[in-house]
């Protein structure tokens, strides 16, 4: 007979197998970790050197460039230039920028004259006078050049050629002074009229082809001579005088000049002959073209721009 203690009661036991699955390449450790961050301290480095491109000046990076260059190791060559913008304690090797270095000044305040340097430019103030001095002497350039092109665009045209005579320019305290004058046998307007000849619309256009290059304000006139209208005539030389400057000034707009230059059109009649003596002299009758200065000679202000 069994023992009692070792029977189960015709059981089995139960046996529990527990099966490990492993997965084909196991941990790779922290070797990526090392890889992202150096990653991260390229890219970290990478938008510092944009940062530093973006607020470096053009002298900077020049200083830079400089640095690097072969032939710049040499003995002049010192660590005072570049970025940093130093001064050595000699004045060869400093490689800085062009600019200045400002002296104290042993003279009284009232004794130097008022400046200011920053780097790369000097500005100096000057007077009311040595400005209008500059600007007179510039215009007085641009007039005389005018002079010459107006001279020689009218020696040029085989058609407007037998017209120069009809056309004086020269220098005044107002500024340049165009003249278109009659000439004896050679009138630029009909007798007591405001239309104007074809050959002296297209002499005014070949003027206009110069002075609207230039940037004065123009003053229009009109002259007549001495002659004077019966006395039952309702129309006389003021009037006339001042048609045919405003004919002047339309013919002007007309081959392209801006109308916004012109300052004033006026009407002389006989008050301003060229000849005071000879009222009736021909080349009394004519019409002022005055290029304006800014500053005329008299010193008064001008209008010129």
């Amino acid at each position: 007979m069994a023992d009692k203690s070792g029977d189960t009661g015709g059981k089995r036991p139960i046996i529990v197998i527990k099966k490990i699955k492993k997965v084909a390449g196991g941990h790779h450790g922290g070797a990526w970790k090392v890889a992202y961050a150096d990653f991260v301290t390229a890219m970290m480095a990478f938008f510092l050197l944009l940062w530093l491109l973006n607020v470096t000046t053009k002298e900077q990076k020049s200083g830079i460039a400089d640095y690097f260059k072969p032939s710049m190791a040499s003995s002049e060559t010192s660590g005072a230039g570049g970025v940093m913008g130093g001064l050595s304690m000699t004045t060869e090797g400093a490689l800085t920028s062009d600019a200045k270095v400002q002296a104290v000044s042993e003279e009284s305040p009232s004794d130097v004259e008022e400046e200011s340097e920053e780097i790369g430019q000097e500005t100096k103030t000057i007077s009311k006078d040595q400005f209008e001095q500059m600007k007179t002497a510039e215009e007085e350039k641009q007039f005389q050049k005018a002079m010459q092109d107006i001279k020689e665009t009218i020696q040029n045209d085989s058609q407007l050629k037998e017209l120069a005579k009809n056309l004086i320019v020269d220098m005044t305290p107002e500024g340049l002074r165009i003249q278109i004058v009659d000439q004896q046998g050679r009138s630029m307007f009909p007798s007591g009229q405001a239309q104007m000849y074809d050959e002296t619309y297209k002499l005014i256009s070949k003027v206009q082809t110069i002075i609207s290059k230039m940037p004065q304000k123009i003053s229009l006139r009109g002259h007549t001579d001495g002659v004077p209208y019966g006395a039952s005539a309702t129309y006389d030389n003021w009037n006339l005088s001042a048609d045919r400057a405003n004919a002047a000034r339309q013919a002007l707009i007309k081959a392209g000049l801006d109308g916004t230059r012109i300052y004033n059109v006026a009407g002389k009649a006989d008050t301003e002959n060229l000849f005071p003596k000879d009222p009736t002299n021909p080349q009394n009758r004519r019409i002022s073209i005055i290029l304006m200065r800014e500053f005329p000679v008299d010193g008064k202000a001008g209008k010129g721009n």
